[in-house]
């Protein structure tokens, strides 16, 4: 295995609420839009039908005479365009990519029925959409195309790396391998006696849908943080994002259909990241995430080129959107690099 690891960053890693920004045109954003950045709202379709909802952004004036390295940016399980992914996206614009945030398939403004299904395939096949969408534009070079997915993204990204070559590197942050808790449990610690009396009970679920015509959701977030924070410390750290002003969204209600958990138990953990080699990877962790397991796990199985950035201090949800903290610097020469 192939690993560098770059220096671990000096940033603070205190809490910061971005201000909320609204266009008429598209809805609530968790930041303000950059003058130096245009944002459009483009939607395209994945190999499903499914048309996808997008937002692209580019550097004002941008000269399409030439071509240029774009980005696919996807976001935190359960998340929208709106927050994290419009974070990286903006960021990246401003330092010379075209890129592209993406609500995925089912959820957010994005089709497909019915709402909140949650497939990993699925998932994984709209990081190959906007990399499509992305090849369609006359001003980007289709060799230097890559994909950056945030949290539960970070794991669907590496799964469309694996077979999309066309993907010529990829960035995590904070990330989750959602299908491979679901099938391993938290820190590989799930049973096969707990795997089969989950199978069992989303098979009653199913039966319950049926009889009741409409899939059932998990829980969604509150309407307001509980007194208490929430009834443990990682679900307190989602609470203080999804649910207060700092990342609240309408449309992401951290909520998906019990029954898509079938899919994920099938998925399976990350099988293939040999198939990305030789194509780079770069991890990108928080030194206090909860998260940060998933991404240890990753440089340690993957076959190619690996790079690893701990932001000193940082939390899982800092990696969303403190643009203090989020190593845009290293995201940067990364792809400059690589593509």
């Amino acid at each position: 295995m192939n690993t560098t690891s770059s220096p671990v960053l000096s940033r603070s890693a205190a809490p910061t609420a971005p201000t909320a920004a609204t266009s008429p045109e598209m809805g609530p954003y968790t930041f303000d839009l950059a003058d130096d950045v245009t944002r459009t709202r483009v939607t395209y379709r994945n190999r499903y039908g499914i048309e996808i909802a997008a937002d692209l952004y580019r550097s004002a004036g941008l000269d399409e005479t030439v071509r240029h390295p774009a980005l696919v940016i996807g976001p935190p399980y359960g998340g929208v365009k709106e927050q994290g992914p419009g974070v990286y996206a903006q960021e990246m614009a401003r330092r010379g990519f075209v890129a592209i945030g993406f609500d995925p398939s089912y959820n957010g403004q994005s089709g497909g029925l019915p709402r909140h299904v949650a497939s990993p395939e699925i998932f994984a096949e709209d990081f190959s959409a906007g990399v499509d969408f992305l090849g369609s534009l006359p001003y980007i070079d289709r060799e230097k195309i890559g994909a950056i997915g945030i949290c539960g993204s970070g794991g669907f990204a590496l799964n469309a790396a694996q077979v999309d070559q066309r993907i010529k590197a990829v960035a995590t942050s904070a990330m989750y391998d959602i299908s491979g808790v679901a099938r391993n449990g938290w820190l590989n610690s799930g049973t096969d006696e707990q795997r089969r009396a989950m199978l069992a009970e989303l098979a009653d679920q199913r039966w319950r849908d049926v009889d009741a015509g409409e899939p059932t959701l998990t829980p969604q977030f509150p309407t307001e943080i509980p007194a208490d924070g929430g009834p443990d410390p990682i679900t307190s750290e989602f609470f203080e994002y999804y649910v207060a002003d700092r990342g609240h969204h309408p449309r992401s209600i951290g909520a998906f259909t019990v029954t898509s958990g079938m899919a994920h138990l099938n998925f399976g953990e990350l099988r293939h990241l040999a198939d990305i080699a030789p194509r780079p990877i770069l991890l990108v962790t928080g030194e206090n995430a909860h998260s940060r397991w998933f991404s240890d796990t990753v440089r340690e199985q993957a076959a190619g080129p690996t790079e690893m950035v701990v932001v000193p201090g940082a939390r899982h949800i800092d990696l969303y959107d403190r643009t203090d903290v989020i190593p845009f610097d290293e995201l940067e020469e990364f792809f400059t690099t690589e593509l």
